[in-house]
């Protein structure tokens, strides 16, 4: 690879005015297992590897940029889940985090129920052979035609998400000759210390019937009275990239109370809550992710004092983990283009993906780390911002960071814990094309989704 000369820009930052670091690591070249899958390390040349396999090869045979996901660490995360909350609870794969019919298949393999959002992603689910009594169904404005598929294949519940649907779903199911089981999506109006964009309890936003004014009440009054729905359950969910328990507490305890009014006013007890989702991951080594277990221990333990407190039997516990099962276990494959340094400020490394392939820190202010992973150096830390090649000085994909100095045109650089929400969220802007995702393990790496192609576009473009 190239290593053409280059204006050094400024070396070192005690201190930024924007970004997450205040001053360079000690070793560039050192790998946070915080932040990067299981099986990533570096071979004794210094290059990253990957289930056993050198970035370099990977690059040749797959190009760049491309998403490469380490298929063993994704199964041991969804072990981990499995085996942290048990037979008495349920863990629902939240698939608009990435999904693909490998990652359907591999859920089903490790145990994992999975939810969907859409009628697409409850196709692709279906496709890849998930028995549809472990799938629910999400979203806030499902159309007739997804319910109706949801409800001809069985999907094992739906969650309600408006007055509207309620009554929809139950003539559908009627009209079907079924009974559907669902929830109840609540707005609990907890606050949830993350990005506004990514806050999802509190009353102003789309999601869920609030439990402010008694609305939530009302709407389980007109699901019980309804033939085609069987009401089991109220879901929850607070937020995203959530580091703190507190929130849940709060809203386990709404959640509960709202349980002990419809006991008070029904004589029935639902037997389920489903707390969603949200569990933050590391992106930085500052970042300091809850392990499955202690959140496992955390929720039971919340739940269980709530229900005794109200006099309730304990519900049975689901949850939703997207994010924290495949987040960690991918990361994004670049090859450096040109650096420009700016004298006073920071070195710009432009690369060849960018917003279209990561649009979380134009859309969310998201951090992330990078690391040069062709080969390791010795050079002083340069303090950096890598971006793409799209036309929008918004299109960053790195904000701030170190890379050594000696960095140059051809270097491949990787960006871990891009395993959710980045294909997902993947855009055509600039036509760029979509990158492949790679599933790698045991020294072996095959395309799992592959990259779109110059006739993939033109063939939907009919004028």
């Amino acid at each position: 690879m190239s290593r053409s000369a280059h204006p050094a820009g400024p070396r070192h930052a005690d201190v930024l005015t924007e970004g997450h670091y205040s001053a360079p690591p000690a070793d560039l070249n050192s790998l946070d297992p915080k932040v990067w899958s299981g099986t990533v390390t570096r071979d004794k040349g210094g290059e990253l590897t990957v289930g056993g396999l050198e970035v370099s090869r990977l690059a040749e045979e797959f190009g760049t940029p491309a998403y490469f996901l380490d298929e063993t660490d994704f199964r041991a995360r969804c072990r981990a889940w499995a085996d942290a909350f048990g037979r008495d609870a349920d863990v629902f794969y939240a698939g608009k985090a990435f999904l693909s019919r490998a990652v359907v298949r591999w859920l089903h393999e490790e145990g994992l129920n999975l939810d969907v959002c859409s009628g697409t992603e409850l196709a692709t689910a279906l496709d890849a052979g998930m028995p549809a009594e472990r799938i629910a169904f999400h979203g806030n404005n499902k159309s007739e035609a997804e319910i109706r598929r949801a409800v001809e294949a069985g999907v094992g519940r739906i969650v309600l998400d408006s007055f509207q649907e309620i009554v929809r779903v139950a003539h559908i199911a009627q009209e079907l000759g079924t009974v559907q089981k669902a929830f109840i999506r609540v707005t609990v109006g907890v606050e949830a210390h993350t990005h506004e964009f990514i806050a999802t309890a509190h009353e102003d936003q789309k999601f869920g019937i609030a439990l402010a004014d008694g609305q939530a009440a009302e709407a389980v009054r007109r699901a019980l009275k309804l033939d085609g729905l069987k009401l089991i359950g109220i879901h929850s969910h607070i937020g995203s990239q959530i580091f703190d328990m507190a929130g849940f507490e709060v809203s386990a305890r709404r959640v509960v109370q709202l349980l002990a009014e419809v006991r008070d006013e029904h004589g029935v007890e639902l037997p389920e809550i489903d707390l969603g989702g949200g569990l933050g991951i590391a992106y930085t080594s500052e970042d300091d992710p809850r392990e499955p277990h202690e959140i496992a221990t955390a929720l039971s333990e919340i739940v269980t004092r709530e229900c005794s407190a109200a006099g309730l039997r304990a519900p049975r516990i689901s949850v939703e983990p997207g994010r924290a099962i495949v987040g960690p276990t991918a990361f994004t494959l670049y090859e450096v283009g040109t650096i420009k340094p700016l004298e006073g400020l920071r070195t710009y490394v432009s690369v060849d993906g960018g917003m279209s392939d990561n649009i979380r820190t134009a859309l969310y202010d998201a951090e992330y780390s990078v690391s040069l992973v062709s080969r390791t150096s010795d050079a002083e830390p340069m303090l950096v911002r890598v971006v793409g090649k799209h036309c929008e000085s918004g299109d960053i994909v790195v904000r701030d960071a170190f890379l050594p100095a000696d960095l140059a045109p051809g270097d491949l650089i990787a960006v871990p814990a891009t395993g959710a929400y980045c294909r997902s969220m993947a855009s055509n802007y600039n036509h760029a094309l979509r990158p492949p995702v790679v599933a790698v393990r045991d020294g072996s790496a095959r395309v799992i989704v592959r990259r779109e192609t110059e006739e993939d576009l033109l063939r939907l473009d009919v004028g």
